[in-house]
């Protein structure tokens, strides 16, 4: 099945919200090699003005991985994981996460371009924090290849 054109600009349910908890920080900041104090110990991000841990940038997948889920298990999309390559990630910052944010995501299909028999799907996930504060948009380009 080719993916479904009719994603384009189809819009996601948020996300249940998030806990950003400061074990998880510290244990997604040694997985990406993130060494900064910052990252680490709560006093040394207190020096630098936060309230807690800071999340490194890309802790943001994890509440825009919950957004993927979301498309990932629409059964009309035509989009098969063991044909889905992540091909592409940026995200645009107001703030940093920082531990103790309850954070939600709410994605939107940008872009969709057919190539081939397969496609190019383009997503955007705004996610916000529990007074409706803008943190980050997070872009995701996913390639979808086509039947075999």
């Amino acid at each position: 099945m080719p993916v479904n054109p009719d994603l384009l600009g189809r819009e996601f349910p948020p996300t249940p919200p998030y806990l950003v908890g400061r074990e998880k920080v510290r244990e997604f900041a040694r997985a990406v090699f993130a060494e900064a104090p910052q990252h680490h110990d709560p006093e040394a991000a207190r020096a630098l003005g936060y309230g807690d841990v800071v999340a490194p940038p890309t802790f943001a997948m994890v509440i825009q991985d919950m957004t993927l889920q979301q498309l990932l298990a629409q059964p009309d999309s035509g989009i098969a994981l063991e044909r889905t390559l992540h091909a592409k990630q940026s995200f645009r910052w107001t703030r940093p996460i920082v531990a103790g944010d309850e954070l939600t995501g709410r994605m939107s299909i940008t872009g969709l371009r057919a190539m081939g028999s397969g496609a190019m799907v383009t997503s955007e996930t705004e996610i916000v924090d529990a007074a409706g504060a803008h943190v980050v948009t997070a872009t995701s380009v996913l390639l979808i290849g086509g039947d075999e």
